[in-house]
């Protein structure tokens, strides 16, 4: 049997702060953070008030650092995991050059100092909230879930569903319909986002150990998984024109950018490949980004209120 390929060429040691700064996954932070500043912004039916000011910037900081540890915390928590896989291989924690306590600390001071803006400049609801989505993701998905079950995604992905009704609850301080309906949005994202990239990773998570989908069940039945997904995420991404929330510019979005996702989806099930699960999971990427900008456009240019 031939030899297994290294996992991955060894990067240059970092410094210091970039390796605590790669412990938040910035690119994954940078979405939540995105998500809920849309929240933010359609709460309220014109542009912030300078005291409004102050809190969308006070909760971006809140939810960032919160966000950012709960990162921190799955990278510490998974740290034998992440060494055996190529994606995640580079990472401080799993290459040792930070340990199991530097991270334990770090995460505990972001998620402290987070919850302390959020309290004190923004509202304790929005800090409850964030603390609850944090302990969903770090403990409930990370910990339980995540090497229990295949459905972990699908179960978990409700923590990573909440930025919008955050960044609603910290301009409105309650948690509206119209918050929820976005939350079911990236609820429904999720799986077909994260499956698409467990196709081409499916042997790293079998030699990692984690039962994910097309480990337990197969490529095939994860890719009509995956296409099934997509139309409910289409019929679901109507829905904020369908309730008056949004106006004809994020409708138009919303069937383009569907109908792109489900066209990925469809070709994925019908003839695979590692490449075109990339692109799906890519495009993905680029859907939820692109709809909820439109939203922001929408909202700005066609006036609504509740």
């Amino acid at each position: 049997m031939a030899s297994s390929p290294p996992l991955a060429a060894s990067p240059p040691p970092s410094s210091s702060w970039q390796q605590y700064y790669q412990l938040t996954k910035p690119r994954v932070v940078q979405l939540i953070v995105f998500c809920a500043v849309i929240g933010m912004a359609l709460a309220i039916p014109g542009l912030p008030s300078a005291s409004e000011w102050v809190k969308v910037g006070a909760a971006t900081v809140g939810i960032w650092l919160v966000a950012g540890a709960a990162a921190a915390f799955n990278c510490l928590v998974e740290q034998q995991i992440d060494s055996k896989m190529k994606r995640t291989a580079w990472r401080a924690t799993a290459r040792g050059e930070l340990s199991r306590l530097q991270a334990l600390i770090f995460s505990a001071v972001l998620c402290g100092l987070g919850m302390a803006i959020l309290w004190f400049w923004v509202n304790p609801l929005t800090m409850w909230l964030t603390f609850a989505t944090f302990i969903g993701y770090a403990v409930i998905y990370t910990v339980i879930l995540k090497p229990m079950t295949p459905q972990n995604i699908v179960i978990g992905g409700a923590s990573g569903a909440m930025p919008p009704v955050l960044g609603w609850a910290a301009l409105r301080g309650d948690v509206g319909p119209e918050a929820m309906l976005l939350c079911l949005i990236i609820f429904l994202w999720t799986p077909p986002h994260f499956w698409a990239l467990a196709l081409y990773r499916t042997e790293e998570y079998r030699k990692a150990g984690l039962p994910m989908l097309p480990v337990t069940h197969g490529a095939e039945y994860t890719r009509l998984q995956i296409f099934l997904y997509t139309w409910v995420l289409f019929a679901a991404t109507l829905l904020p024109f369908l309730t008056g929330m949004s106006g004809w510019i994020y409708l138009l979005s919303a069937i383009g950018l569907g109908l792109g996702f489900c066209s990925y989806a469809w070709r994925l099930w019908r003839e695979y490949s590692d490449e075109l699960a990339r692109a799906t999971f890519r495009f993905s990427l680029w859907h939820l980004s692109l709809l909820f900008a439109a939203l922001l456009v929408d909202h700005y240019l066609l006036p609504w209120t509740s």
